[in-house]
């Protein structure tokens, strides 16, 4: 048996038997009594430590989970509620029905005042379940005089399974919270009377939102950043408007993304119609230090005479950062409190 196998097999030993390895054996000859006694030890030994090492080693719980997730959450204890940096979090409801589960966990600031109606987890979160399937987790409300967040997590198992017994374990690096929202006109920028920038360089993309075909070996072609233009909100700065291929591009500057999240969108309106022009793509890349971000958002069929009648808008999200701790919560898979909290 190869050792993945023994592993998914060791949650289905009964309790009684491990029991049984603990009790005072009959004395009695012959080696195969001998051989099963060393057996059952053995099996009581790794019955005893393998639940300890999971609870209190990270590494190799996740080393466990990799190998065989069933068995890893059958020996990951039960705790409903944890506390770390000043945030507790909770389990407060289970639903459960047919291939699908859905839990209300809460995160409340015991200290201070470090989540609001913003909060979000930065994608930091993990969900490990002892079946294949998938996971997502949002806000659903919060409650400022308590200070707690709350969030709906909703699984489902793949192949339309029926999710039945198992435990999940649901853990949390970071958050951000204190968001602001910044959507206006960028009054400061009159694309009629700007420098455009003429200068170009090759980066390799951290994402695009539409594959750009001028790439070489991977890289693809950019603005040059020429300093700041306008900071419209803090966090954010414009730092490069010009022409490739034809194309307008308007390039922004979103600082320390790792840490805030800070994002957005930059579009065109028309002063006569009012009609918004939506970028038809767009093509980010880190900074020297791979902190900040630039993205650049590009524009077909808006031809240099024609900036006269536009002005750029603007529609950013920034935060101050992010609060990190180590948050875990596991649970069994049964209906528990009331679903609609």
């Amino acid at each position: 048996m190869r050792g993945y196998e023994l592993l998914e097999k060791m949650e289905l030993i009964h309790a009684d038997y491990v029991m049984a390895a603990n009790e005072e054996p009959i004395k009695k000859k012959g080696g195969a009594k001998k051989w099963w006694l060393t057996a059952a030890c053995l099996c009581l030994i790794f019955c005893l430590t393998v639940p300890v090492m999971a609870a209190s080693i990270p590494a190799f719980y996740e080393m466990l989970y990799a190998i065989s997730p069933a068995t890893a959450q059958y020996f990951k204890p039960v705790q409903m509620s944890c506390e770390d940096n000043g945030i507790r979090m909770e389990v407060v409801a289970v639903y459960v029905h047919e291939d699908t589960a859905q839990i209300y966990i809460t995160m409340q600031d015991i200290e201070g005042t470090r989540l609001d109606e913003t909060a979000d987890l930065f994608d930091s979160y993990q969900i490990h379940t002892p079946f294949d399937g998938t996971g997502t987790c949002r806000l659903t409300s919060y409650d400022p005089d308590t200070k707690t967040a709350t969030f709906l997590i909703t699984i489902e198992r793949w192949n339309e399974q029926a999710i039945t017994g198992g435990k999940i374990t649901f853990s949390v690096e970071k958050f951000i919270s204190h968001k602001k929202m910044y959507k206006d006109v960028l009054e400061e920028v009159a694309l009629d009377r700007v420098e455009l920038e003429t200068l170009t360089q090759k980066v390799m993309p951290r994402g695009f939102s539409e594959a750009d075909d001028d790439g070489q070996e991977g890289q693809v072609t950019v603005l040059k950043p020429s300093g700041a233009i306008c900071v419209p909100t803090e966090g954010v700065t414009l730092t490069s408007i010009g022409y490739i291929d034809g194309r307008l591009r308007v390039q922004v500057y979103y600082e320390d993304i790792l840490n805030t999240d800070n994002h957005g969108m930059i579009s065109l309106i028309n002063r006569n119609t009012g009609e918004k022009i939506n970028c038809d793509f767009s093509v980010s890349f880190f900074d020297e230090a791979e902190k900040g971000s630039y993205e650049e958002y590009i524009f077909t069929g808006v031809p240099e005479e024609s900036l006269t009648i536009y002005d750029l808008y603007g529609d950013f999200v920034t935060s101050s950062g992010c609060v990190e701790g180590n948050w875990s919560v596991t649970f069994p898979l049964e209906n528990t409190g009331n679903p609609s909290s």
